[in-house]
């Protein structure tokens, strides 16, 4: 009776757990199937190599403002977020541990928008920043950081004791034992969390209206003074539109924007297949 219990019981797991999967992929393939059916009657290869002019025009200057606030958010976010973690897994105390832990729940926690109003305030406005690319990557930045502190924390605990005191026996220091043993087994861990935070930068759009603005120009190597475009801008706005061609270009952009993920995805896999190749001949 026992044993057919824990069958059942498991058998119900399990179809709950298909369940949640088949919902899961459901929904996104249906996204996925909106997005594209409703922009591909407009795609063309001149929106990619073409500026937004009012309703109309290309993305040139959203999807290059875009790559430009990822790649500012993984030179911002991902160190400071990568060090936080190391601190908390090697150095810090049980204390101070839980304290960091809860600093980064509470961040993690704030809304988006309270982030780019408060970013608005001290720079925008504070110090008279305008709408930068700067304003709106330190805004996507301190949204995201706990996401790369949590993912760097659990990688780096996740490495085996028995690895760090086989490198200490050998007569390592702490900083080589870090770098030569823990190092290429938490790397999957630590990509897999910046890319989750690249994601997630990338998607947003209420703290980029408070910090970034909006701009139909290329981006420039000027940090502050100059807004920026962006694609979500374009998805929000132009959906609001009531004009069809409007619509398309919203549609085209989110289609981009699904693109540009999933390839951010593709690279992230890439590292980590490469790390946990290195890993496993490092163990053996």
């Amino acid at each position: 009776m026992a044993v057919r219990l824990r069958v059942l019981t498991g058998a119900i797991i399990w179809g709950l757990c298909g369940l949640a999967l088949f919902v899961i992929v459901a929904v996104a393939l249906a996204i996925v199937v909106s997005v594209v059916s409703q922009g591909l009657p407009a795609w063309s290869w001149t929106l990619l190599t073409t500026t937004t002019s009012g309703i109309a025009g290309g993305l040139l200057n959203s999807w290059t403002g875009t790559l430009a606030l990822m790649l500012l958010l993984a030179l911002m976010a991902g160190p400071i977020g990568v060090l936080a973690g190391l601190y908390v897994a090697e150095f810090s105390s049980r204390r101070g541990a839980l304290w960091l832990r809860f600093a980064t729940e509470v961040l993690s926690g704030i809304p988006s928008i309270v982030v780019g109003y408060v970013i608005y305030l001290a720079f925008v406005v504070g110090l008279g920043w305008s709408f930068s690319l700067l304003a709106g990557g330190i805004a996507l930045t301190i949204m995201v950081v706990p996401y790369v502190v949590k993912s760097t924390e659990a990688a780096l605990n996740q490495v085996p004791t028995s690895l760090r005191e086989g490198g200490a026996a050998l007569g390592l220091s702490q900083r080589r034992v870090l770098w030569d043993v823990a190092r290429p087994i938490a790397t999957p861990g630590i990509v897999t969390g910046i890319v989750i935070a690249e994601a997630i930068g990338m998607g947003e759009t209420a703290p980029l209206l408070y910090t970034a603005g909006w701009s139909n120009a290329l981006p420039t190597a000027q940090l502050i003074h100059r807004p920026i475009g962006y694609l979500t801008y374009v998805v929000w706005t132009y959906l609001n539109e009531p004009y069809n061609q409007a619509h398309q270009l919203a549609y085209s952009a989110a289609g981009l924007l699904i693109v540009m993920l999933l390839l951010l995805i593709l690279a992230g896999r890439i590292i980590s297949h490469r790390a946990a190749r290195y890993t496993g001949r490092f163990q053996t």
